[in-house]
């Protein structure tokens, strides 16, 4: 599947970097950390299949998303530096798995390649809920989402996902695949291979995604991981400490140049 992406920068004599969003999410997301890590070389955003401006499919595991992440590599620069996060950060470690000699360096951002319980369809369901006919404003849509979703905070990221033109409302998330899919997501492939490149697991310090006991599953696939946890952040960590975020991946990038 061919993704929509944005690239910031031009090409420098740094290998160009791929950003990868999570659920509910997309490229518009991080536009302001590709913005600032595009100083020192070119940077790629995609929205992954059923998110954003890219195309719909009934298809939503981790190796249809390798696979269009492939792609765009193919066509971009043939191997690039890739960081994922959450959902994107587990698309990225699949591509790195299948197709190693694609990946120079791997971030994982707030997530590890094991099976969550962590209950998204909650926030499926409450989008789904939303009955968008009369809905011309986002702030309706906001007033609609809270009786199910509280967190001011997560409506705010739901409702970026929310486009309104010319009085029309829709979802750029295809809901109905990704209800249908959420066991693969919340799942990881068991895939017997390992990336041995430079690896960072860049978490959020007040996070549960990455528990210590992922650590051994982590380096089983991943022997050249190294770890480090940002502090005052949750899963969301680029957006709870962009700075630090940013310096972090730079750091690590640049000590592996």
């Amino acid at each position: 599947m061919q993704l929509a992406s944005t690239t910031y920068g031009p090409a420098t004599e740094h290998r160009p970097l791929l950003i990868v969003h999570g659920l509910f999410g997309s490229q518009r997301n991080w536009s302001a950390i590709a913005k600032r890590l595009a100083l020192h070389r070119q940077v790629v955003t995609v929205d992954l299949r059923n998110h954003g401006q890219s195309p719909w499919s009934p298809t939503h595991d981790y190796p249809a998303m390798a696979a269009d992440l492939a792609r765009v590599i193919t066509a971009h620069a043939g191997r690039m530096d890739v960081l994922g996060h959450s959902m994107g950060g587990k698309a990225a470690m699949t591509l790195a798995l299948t197709e190693p000699d694609r990946v120079g360096r791997l971030i994982v951002a707030d997530i590890a390649p094991v099976a969550y319980r962590h209950n998204q369809m909650q926030y499926v369901n409450a989008m789904r809920g939303i009955d968008l006919s009369g809905v011309t404003r986002r702030s309706q849509a906001d007033a609609a989402l809270a009786e199910t979703v509280p967190e001011a905070a997560v409506r705010a990221f739901l409702l970026t996902s929310l486009a309104v033109e010319s009085g029309h409302a829709e979802w750029r998330l295809n809901l109905e695949a990704l209800a249908a899919e959420m066991p693969k997501i919340l799942d990881f492939p068991a895939i017997e291979a390992r990336f041995t490149g430079p690896t960072l697991f860049l978490t959020g310090a007040t996070s549960d995604y990455v528990r210590p006991a992922y650590r051994e599953r982590v380096l089983a696939r991943f022997p050249a991981a190294e770890h480090e946890a940002l502090a005052n952040a949750g899963h969301w960590l680029h957006a709870d400490a962009p700075n630090a975020f940013v310096a972090a991946v730079e750091c690590f990038l640049d000590r592996q140049d």
